[in-house]
């Protein structure tokens, strides 16, 4: 590791954070949550390889479950991908297509409702998807767009609307809720623990749906890095395959990157800025180290802090009168301690 900050900051020493990461799951999952094992969502995606790696590197293969749940609008590649990584590390898994269910629920239809909301000749033959503009090129407000293609190729991108936008992410979330009651589904019938898979970015800047991907009995990457999951993937063997993959949401019908749709920057960049802004350094040091200006780092921490304040509220666990509890109970049910005296 250099004096000067850089990537290289973020390197970790493999071996002492495996360790580490897999002696949390150890005494998390059997001996305090008093399961036998876990349940992993594969995406295809780094974050929950990485997981499904550690978490048989802890327990072993026969103690991991994964969970195979593309949708229609998944990448072709997602279910090839998935798969590659439970037969990879020898785990057991089940393959669900979940467009049925969400069928069912009318979360297509929705979605292709509230796209109309501002291109009226959207049909379900088109495709979609929902982009922010880049906060480091502009202090204006950032607003999200529709970038639609009809079936002949024409491309169509319009602002939306405050109540489009909310309609297509509420409809959205269904994907995410319905794999997760499909983790609990299994974590249930196993007597096992569901993971979640956000790294720090994600779970610092409220990238998750509450009560879906954002609910887990044990999160174990949620304090890596971006950049850090990618050395962790490689030193557990995630397959070279995913290792060269780049972020994407997988979510939308039309290709998206994460950094079009959510975060402010690529995830390499991402990382040194929240780093920087979490440890406090020089304003030119990490602009520096970025490959951005210090007045666009500014724009990104203002972005950074933004998202924090907005999405505390997927963080929060549910509002009780505290009061009506007597603080003994309160303080046995927060450290586990159920003894009668």
């Amino acid at each position: 590791m250099t004096d000067k900050f850089s990537i290289e900051t973020l390197k970790l020493d493999l071996e002492k954070e495996c360790k580490a990461i897999t002696d949390f799951i150890v005494e998390t999952v059997p001996m305090k949550l008093k399961r036998q094992g876990v349940v992993v969502a594969l995406s295809g995606g780094i974050d929950s390889s990485t997981v499904a790696g550690l978490s048989v590197k802890a327990l072993g293969k026969e103690r991991v479950f994964g969970l195979l749940m593309p949708e229609k609008h998944s990448s072709e590649e997602t279910l090839e991908l998935s798969r590659s990584v439970a037969e990879n590390f020898g785990i057991d898994y089940e393959y669900v297509n979940i467009s049925p269910i969400l069928d069912s629920l009318g979360c297509y239809e929705k979605q292709d409702e509230a796209y109309r909301k501002v291109i009226p000749e959207y049909t379900k033959d088109w495709k979609a998807k929902i982009v922010l503009p880049s906060v480091i090129n502009s202090d204006s407000l950032r607003i999200f767009s529709v970038v639609a293609q009809s079936p002949d190729g024409k491309i169509v991108k319009k602002r939306l609307t405050p109540k489009a936008y909310l309609e297509i992410v509420a409809a959205t979330n269904f994907k995410q809720r319905v794999r997760k009651m499909l983790e609990y589904y299994h974590a249930d019938r196993l007597n096992f623990a569901t993971t979640g898979t956000p790294n720090l970015q994600e779970y610092d800047q409220g990238f998750f749906v509450k009560l879906g991907d954002g609910a887990a009995d044990i999160k174990p990457i949620a304090h890596l890095y971006k950049t850090q999951v990618y050395q962790m993937a490689a030193y557990v063997g995630v397959p070279e395959n995913i290792l060269k993959r780049l972020p994407t949401t997988d979510t939308y019908s039309m290709p998206q990157g994460q950094d079009e749709f959510y975060f402010s920057l690529p995830y390499d960049k991402m990382d040194l800025c929240l780093y920087g802004l979490n440890n406090s350094l020089g304003d030119e040091e990490v602009a520096g180290a970025a490959g951005i200006t210090v007045e666009q780092l500014k724009r990104v921490y203002g972005d950074i802090e933004q998202k924090r304040r907005t999405t505390r509220y997927l963080h929060m666990a549910p509002q009780i009168l505290k009061n009506l509890i007597p603080d003994f109970i309160l303080e046995k049910l927060k450290n586990g301690n159920f003894n009668r005296r």
